[in-house]
C-alpha cells in the first residue's frame, strides 16, 4: 500500500480488503500543518481510488503514545493570517475549516473506519478519534480534551460529535470544561469507547483489525449503506431518515449481493462480493 502512504501516515494492508493506517511523526505524533493535511489527503485518496478497502484501522506507529496534539510550533507563524481584524477573522476561518475538513476525512470514507489508540489521546487525538467509526482503546490509554487549557475551545471537531458518541452527557461536559485526564475505563464509562483491550499497542490494534477484517466479510453495499443512514439519522429527525433511507435502500435493494448471500447460505459458503467501486483508473 505504498501508493497510499505519505510522508508521516504509512498504509498497509494486514488483510484482504483491510487497510491499517498508522500515524508516525516522531517523537509524539504532534500534528503540524503538513501532518494534518496529509492525514486527510490520504484517506480522501483511498476513498476515491475504487481500491477494495472494506474497513480501515487508524493507529499510532509510536510504542508509548497515539498523539501529543497540535504541534503549537509549527502553528506559531501567524503572519498569513493578516494583521486587519476582520481580513485575520476572514482567514482564521479559512485555516479552520481546512483543519476541519482533514480531520473529517473517515466521515467520507464509505467504508468504517475503526480508531485504535493507546497511551496519551491528547487535543486533537479527541477530535480525530470522535471522527471515526468506531474506537478501540487500550487499557493503558488515557485522554484529555485539552483545549481550555491553552485558552480556546476545541475547533476541529471534538465538539461537534462528542454529544453524538458519547452517552453521559453530564460527563462529557465536565471533562470538555475542566481539560482533565481520564482513563480508558471512564471513556467506555462516557460510551466514547465501544472497547477496552488489556495490554497496549499490539493488543488494540490487534483487537481492531480483528474488527475490520469480520466487517470485511459482510456485503460492501450494505456496509457503506449502513454507515450513510447512521450518519444522515444523527444530522437529521426521523421522519426525514425514513424518508432518506426509502429512497437508498429503494435503490440499493437491487444488489447483486444479496442473491450472493442467500447462494451462498445454501452451498454453507462465504459469499464473495465484487468491489463496491471500480479503480480510479478504469472508470
Amino acid at each position: 500500500m505504498s501508493q497510499f502512504s505519505g510522508k508521516f501516515v504509512k498504509v498497509s494492508e494486514p488483510s484482504p480488503h483491510v487497510l491499517l493506517l498508522e500515524l508516525n511523526r516522531k517523537p509524539v505524533n504532534a500534528f503540524s500543518n503538513e501532518f494534518w493535511t496529509e492525514y486527510g489527503q490520504v484517506l480522501d485518496t483511498i476513498a476515491q481510488s475504487g481500491h477494495d478497502v472494506r474497513a480501515a484501522v487508524v493507529s499510532s506507529a509510536l510504542p508509548k503514545i497515539f498523539t501529543a496534539g497540535i504541534d503549537f510550533a509549527s502553528l506559531a507563524d501567524t503572519a498569513s493570517l493578516g494583521t486587519e481584524p476582520a481580513r485575520r477573522a476572514f482567514n482564521s476561518r479559512t485555516f479552520i475549516l481546512a483543519f476541519q475538513h482533514s480531520i473529517q476525512a473517515p466521515e467520507r470514507c464509505p467504508f468504517p473506519v475503526i480508531a485504535a489508540v493507546h497511551g496519551p489521546v491528547l487535543g486533537l487525538g479527541m477530535d480525530i478519534i470522535t471522527a471515526c467509526d468506531v474506537r478501540y482503546a487500550s487499557s493503558d490509554a488515557t485522554f484529555s480534551i485539552k483545549e481550555v487549557d491553552v485558552g480556546l475551545a476545541a475547533d476541529i471537531g471534538t465538539l461537534a460529535h462528542l454529544p453524538h458518541v458519547t452517552s453521559n452527557s453530564s460527563l462529557a461536559r465536565e471533562i470538555a470544561f475542566t481539560a482533565r485526564t481520564f482513563s480508558a475505563a471512564e471513556g467506555e464509562t462516557l460510551g466514547l469507547l465501544s472497547k477496552v483491550v488489556d495490554g497496549g499497542r499490539e493488543a488494540v490494534v490487534a483487537a481492531a483489525l480483528n474488527l475490520a477484517a469480520l466487517i470485511a466479510t459482510k456485503s460492501p453495499v450494505a456496509v457503506a449503506g449502513t454507515k450513510r443512514l447512521l450518519i444522515h439519522a444523527r444530522d437529521h429527525s426521523v421522519a426525514s431518515n425514513l424518508e432518506y433511507t426509502s429512497v437508498w435502500n429503494g435503490a440499493m435493494i437491487n444488489t447483486a449481493d444479496m442473491p450472493a448471500i442467500a447462494a451462498a447460505r445454501m452451498k454453507k459458503e462465504a459469499p464473495k462480493f465484487e468491489p463496491l467501486q471500480k479503480p480510479r483508473s478504469k472508470l
